[in-house]
């Protein structure tokens, strides 16, 4: 039995439906880089260990070295050009790593920021340990990870001011 060396593939990256034929063998990740040119996820250790290579997959994060395109199929997929728009908090996450200095070589930035807002979407106003536990699986060589932290934590006190400012204006405390 011979196996099609090539299968058909459908899946939503950043909104927009890609319909296409992928080797059996491609990563999800090289899908993204060498197929769509989505280079914002960046290719690590392609082992799952760095964190560089993470997307949202229907909404949680994954490793896309790890992964067949082809286990993507009819999912969707958010990648870090896709945040911005793909959620809310989304340009306000990369609006706080850039004012907290929460990035410097930015060869890990992407997985970070896939993480953080993962993180976000499931807990609105995390605890520092909750941000530390959250961005534990990427590795960082240039920022110790305190700016990160730091960038996360912005966003919970200004959501914070926010929902107090809100109360009093509506004349409640």
């Amino acid at each position: 039995m011979t196996l099609p060396l090539e299968s058909r593939l459908t899946l939503t990256v950043n909104g927009h439906t890609h319909v296409g034929l992928v080797e059996a063998r491609t990563t999800l990740v090289d899908f993204l880089r060498d197929q769509l040119g989505l280079t914002g996820t960046h290719v690590g250790c392609e082992h799952g260990v760095c964190g560089a290579c993470s997307v949202l997959l229907d909404g949680l994060p994954v490793r896309a070295c790890c992964m067949f395109a082809l286990q993507a199929d009819g999912m969707e997929v958010t990648t870090v050009e896709g945040l911005a728009s793909a959620s809310a908090t989304g340009a306000r996450l990369q609006e706080a790593f850039c004012e907290s200095h929460a990035l410097q070589c930015g060869y890990c930035t992407p997985g970070m920021l896939i993480a953080c807002e993962a993180l976000l979407r499931s807990t609105p106003e995390p605890s520092e340990s909750q941000v530390r536990e959250a961005i534990g699986g990427n590795l960082c060589r240039c920022t110790g990870y305190q700016q990160i932290v730091d960038a996360v934590l912005s966003l919970t006190a200004d959501a914070a001011s926010d929902r107090i400012h809100d109360e009093s204006q509506n004349g409640r405390e």
